[in-house]
């Protein structure tokens, strides 16, 4: 495995950052060939049609950088292909939309290598001084909790850099975390490859866009996320859920809020609506970029108190996080997130 010091993180993240800003203006022709657009529509916030297939160059970025800084390992060639069915799916889904049950099968089949072959689990995690162990229970929490970080991925993908935005500064936090730690190992590895890969990709991608990440992006976002968490667990980077939990607390919070919003209305989970938490800032006439940089701010807080919790002094850690939590539910509560007030 690569010594992670300074030079060699340098190379890792500049590397596949120059590459997928220079690559992405070819996925763009390729998504205009093929049709891979996304069409305006009463619930979305573009005015004309945009290219998708972004995760594509994302996804490239990431095979240069693993071929340059990663190793052969039964993990990584698990994780090599999980994403690759994630990203044939979403690019199937991305020129033509696939109905919910196809593209779950393909997030299932991913989560199920991992898994099995990879056996990259969940077996365990210790929170506030509580221990618990999963037992035989660690194979279906793992491909829940790997189902569900992909999916909140695809759900917060609503504006212009929000995504990769995101994605970017759970990247960049677990990096911090894990050199000030002197960590090594293959999620430092991959966590770095993907800060360089999703700050090219946002080059092209922050309001106003000129590519959209679809499917094939945020799913593939989701699952790398997902994977780095759970390599954490066993050598990196903390030994608490926690930590992961926290920095992607609105594409979570957004997530748990839209089940339940649909549940209460009697819909499916899966349909789609205009709630989100972005939709909220947009309806109090914050602009695309405001409202995008609004929840940048909010996941950087939250970064800022793991760093704080795990380099420095956890009391402060934990009380700048309930502080922050306490304020996101506050908001939750004043805006139709939840319950849609004017029917009220």
């Amino acid at each position: 495995m690569q010594n992670t010091n300074l030079t060699s993180i340098l190379f890792m993240v500049f590397i596949p950052f120059v590459f997928v800003v220079i690559i992405i203006p070819f996925v763009k022709k390729i998504a205009l060939h093929v049709g891979a657009l996304d069409i305006p529509n009463e619930r979305k916030v573009h005015t004309k049609p945009m290219p998708r297939l972004g995760g594509l160059g994302i996804y490239s970025g990431f095979l240069l950088g693993y071929m340059l800084f990663g190793e052969h390992t039964p993990a990584m060639n698990s994780i090599l292909i999980g994403s690759f069915i994630l990203i044939i799916t979403g690019m199937i889904d991305d020129i033509k939309p696939m109905k919910p049950l196809p593209k779950l099968i393909g997030q299932l089949t991913a989560s199920l290598i991992i898994v099995l072959y990879g056996k990259i689990l969940l077996s365990d995690v210790s929170f506030f001084g509580y221990y618990i162990n999963f037992k035989i229970f660690a194979y279906p929490i793992t491909i829940l909790f790997i189902l569900g970080c992909i999916n909140c991925m695809n759900l917060i993908d609503g504006l212009d850099g929000l995504a990769g935005g995101i994605s970017s500064i759970y990247f960049l936090t677990i990096g911090i975390i894990s050199y000030f730690q002197g960590r090594t190992g293959l999620a430092v590895v991959i966590t770095f490859i993907m800060l360089g890969s999703t700050l090219g990709f946002l080059v092209h991608n922050f309001h106003p866009a000129k590519i959209f990440m679809g499917d094939s992006g945020s799913m593939f976002l989701g699952f790398i996320i997902a994977v780095i968490t759970l390599l954490g667990f066993k050598s990196i980077i903390t030994s608490s859920i926690i930590v992961p939990l926290c920095i992607l607390v609105v594409p979570i919070l957004d997530t748990i809020c839209a089940i339940i919003r649909r549940k209460l209305k009697g819909e499916s989970i899966g349909t789609p609506d205009k709630n989100h938490f972005h939709h909220q800032l947009l309806r109090r006439n914050y602009g695309v970029t405001t409202t995008v940089l609004i929840i940048y701010l909010i996941t950087i807080l939250f970064s800022v108190a793991s760093i704080i919790w795990l380099l420095v002094d956890a009391k402060i850690g934990y009380i700048i996080y309930g502080i922050l939590l306490f304020t996101l539910i506050i908001f939750v509560l004043k805006t139709d997130i939840l319950f849609d007030h004017k029917n009220k």
